[in-house]
This record gives structure tokens, sequence and C-alpha cells, in this order.
């Protein structure tokens, strides 16, 4: 080989490996950009899967002590175990930012036995209450968080087709229905609605309307006609995540559903890949949330609640079901692989049977798994 064409190998050389290096670099400012990123941009993924168990194993477990002498417990606090196996120790993860402006703050730990994350110190059962007594909440719950609210109720309810397309009167507690908005979609399609909230003004917002008329403040055991049970469907939007003592919430809330009666969740998704990149700055650590439910420890709750089965098809954000995310075909298709290998998307969604088989009385068989006796 001539020296001129050794220098041009070289070059090309050169060249080759500045364009995989700005490719590269390239690749990790859109890993740190948009919420899109850790399902479109290629090896994201794989990156943020690795980071996330690297951080399990460095981790160690401690005692509740160890971490309240770490921590200012307050007066609403409590010390408390994980729900799901009883395991006292945890691994402390984060101490998470959330609000608006990030301005608060608490301690998101592991269960090191099930794998369950909650807040720690949780808040007592009794004064659970007070996170939704500022008379705000209610206002909260309308404008345009609403018809955001009211595209993804639709767009959950939609993937378990047939079950919900029509309600032909069926009897329908919204369970933390806050000022209406899923009442008002349920009645419009034919289901006998009734909620229930903490939220003083919120149910004051849903009674202004016919279609929260059977919206009621307080517990479902405080309302004699909620406590009578019977229902047919029972709804939990973006609610468990706020309850304090999820296994004792969900097996009072089987006791209202008919024999073959459903319960339809939809909440944050503690297997998300966004959770997984954005770490104590995810979205899901919301002021009032105090659980985070995976699709390995949401089936754990449900089956120590009695339910028989339970369905969890994975769900994709709502901006690129819509249409309205800006993402080429590649990435489209890179986001839904993403998403469906191992449940990744940033909300979880699921629909628990009372009795195993109605699944396949509406055609619901595909990722329906049946849960193991209580």
């Amino acid at each position: 080989m001539s020296l001129r064409s050794a220098a041009h190998a070289a070059t090309a050389r050169v060249s080759s490996s500045s364009s995989r290096a700005a490719r590269a670099v390239a690749r990790v400012r859109r890993m740190r950009t948009g919420v899109l990123a850790p399902w479109t941009v290629p090896g994201a993924a794989r990156f943020y899967e690795l980071r996330w168990a690297l951080m399990l194993r460095r981790t160690p477990a401690i005692t509740p002590a160890t971490h309240a002498a770490r921590t200012a417990v307050r007066d609403i606090e409590e010390m408390i175990a994980c729900d799901l196996c009883g395991q006292g120790r945890f691994q402390p993860l984060f101490h998470a930012y959330a609000g608006k402006r990030r301005q608060h703050r608490y301690h998101v730990v592991r269960c090191p036995e099930c794998g369950f994350l909650y807040r720690q110190p949780g808040i007592k059962p009794e004064r659970l209450g007070e996170l939704y007594s500022s008379g705000k909440y209610g206002s909260f719950l309308t404008g345009g968080y609403a018809r955001k609210r009211q595209r993804r109720y639709q767009l959950v309810m939609d993937a378990f087709t047939p079950l919900f397309d029509d309600g032909g009167g069926r009897r329908l507690l919204d369970f933390g229905c806050g000022a209406g908005l899923f009442l008002e979609v349920a009645h419009e399609r034919g289901f006998a609605c009734h909620g229930v909230d903490l939220s003083a003004d919120s149910i004051e917002r849903a009674r202004e309307h016919a279609w929260g008329a059977n919206a009621h403040h307080g517990a479902p055991g405080d309302v004699p006609e909620i406590a009578a049970g019977g229902f047919d469907v029972i709804t939990l939007w973006s609610v468990l995540a706020h309850l304090a003592t999820p296994v004792a919430d969900f097996r009072m809330l089987r006791g209202l559903l008919a024999p073959d009666g459903v319960l339809l969740v939809l909440t944050v998704n503690a297997n998300s890949l966004f959770l997984k990149a954005r770490r104590e700055h995810w979205n899901g650590f919301t002021p009032n949330h105090l659980k985070f439910f995976s699709p390995t420890t949401l089936p754990r709750l449900l089956g120590q609640a009695g339910f028989a089965a339970v369905t969890m098809p994975p769900m994709a954000p709502d901006s690129v079901v819509t249409g309205r995310a800006r993402l080429s075909l590649g990435e489209r298709r890179r986001l839904y692989r993403t998403v469906e290998r191992g449940n990744t998307g940033n909300m979880l969604r699921a629909v628990a049977f009372n009795d195993a088989a109605t699944p396949e009385r509406y055609g619901i068989v595909e990722q329906t798994q049946a849960l193991p006796a209580s």
C-alpha cells in the first residue's frame, strides 16, 4: 500500500470513529431529555435496567430504627412494614421530590423480600383524610386536568373491550371519585354510577351534576347504599397509590362486589422505565402517594384480597396511543416493543375478577392469569 493510500485509510478510520462517537454522544443527550426517551432511544432501556439492578445490589437492607434515626418522623407518620409480606427491613432507595415545584420530599424504600416499593415512614391510616382536607383538591381535579384524565379513562376502558363498552345499567362504584370526572364518562356509557371520596370539596363539585348525584364523602362503610354492596364494577383511577392499608382496603372492596363483579385499577407503575431513568425525580412521586405497585406486586395484592384472576395488558403513554407524540415509525415500534417486554410503561392498568370464569365469558383471555387463593 502506498503512503497516500495508507493516509487515506487512516483518515477514513478516524472519520468513522468520530462519527460513531458523535452518534453515541447524541444518543446520551437524547436519553437525558424527553419523556419518551427511555423507550425510544436505542440502548436506553438496557442501560436503565442495568443501572437499576446495580443500585438494588449495592443498597443494603436496614431496620426501621436505623431509618428513623436518619429521618424526621412527623406526627402524622409512622414506621411501617411491607404490606405484602410483612418484612420489617427495607432498602432505602430515594429521597424523592414531589409537587409541581418539587417542594415536597419523602423517602421511598423497597422490600428486599418481595420487591414492593413504598413510602417510609408511612402515613398513619387514621390521619389519611388530613392529606385531602385543604379545600383545594376539588379545584385541582378540574379544568385542563379533567380533559386529559377523561381521555385516559376512555383509552383504558377500551383496552378491555367489550367489558366496559356498554354499562347496560350495571351498578358501578368509583372509589376515590374526586370531583366525578370518571362518573361522567361512566354515566355516558350507561352505568348506574356511585362514588365515594375523602375530599369534601371534591364531592361538592361532583354533586353539582346529575351524574354525581350518588357521590358521597367518607368511607364506603359510612354510606348505607354503598355498604350494601352488590356492585358489578368498582374502579380505582390513580387511587391505589394513595391507600395506607391496601390489602385491607382491597378485601373490603372485593366484599362490595357482586359474585361476578370486576375491579378496574389504574396506578403508577413501579416497573416503569421512566422511574428507572428519573429515579427520585420520577413524576409518579406525587405529594400524597404512599405505595407503588408493579406487574409483580399488584397480583400479589389482589391474590391476598381474594380475587380469582387478573389481566394486565401493558400500557403505552397516552400521547403515543392517540398519535399526538411526534415519533418516527421506527421510534413508535421500538417504544411498543419495549413497553410490552416486561410491562414497563409509566402506568399500570389491570382488571381483577371475582369469578375465574368471567374473563372467558367476555373473551378476555390473553394476558390473564389465575391468582393463588389467599
